[in-house]
């Protein structure tokens, strides 16, 4: 296997670890919201958690295509995610900057993944993280005009 898809795997194994903990952050999210905001958001957080559920097998399968294990252990998403996992949030203001942090930080690694699968001629990555680039574009648009209420 050459060192760049050694890479790729590395980084999509980092993305998947990353959308774990995410996706656990937004149901937090989604239990604790409190406040004015309650509705809007405790529908929202529960939409995100779904997507991020999806995402997470998607990414797991695209590992597998490599003929190696994607990782399953929490241990190993917390060593290997660029998220942290939050300390409790009830508030939704605090809430959405997360998900625009976050948000943030999955767009960073994706466009990494991007620009490697595409040296390497990786089109089923590319064309998976490219999906999720824009998607995320658009998602921090939406949740940036939502904090400037």
């Amino acid at each position: 296997m050459s060192n760049n898809k050694e890479t790729i795997i590395r980084k999509l194994n980092e993305l998947l670890a990353s959308y774990e903990i995410h996706y656990q952050n937004l149901r937090a999210l989604h239990w604790n919201i409190k406040g004015q905001h309650f509705f809007e958001l405790h529908e929202k957080y529960e939409e995100l958690y779904g997507n991020a559920q999806e995402i997470i097998d998607i990414l797991a399968e695209r590992i597998l295509t490599y003929k190696t294990t994607p990782l399953y252990k929490f241990s190993d998403y917390m060593k290997a995610s660029v998220i942290t996992e939050n300390e409790y949030i009830s508030e939704g203001t605090k809430g959405v900057n997360y998900i625009v942090d976050a948000q943030n930080a999955l767009l960073q690694l994706e466009r990494e993944i991007f620009v490697l699968s595409g040296t390497d001629d990786d089109e089923g990555t590319s064309s998976l993280v490219s999906d999720l680039i824009r998607e995320k574009e658009k998602s921090i648009w939406m949740f940036s005009a939502w904090l400037s209420k």
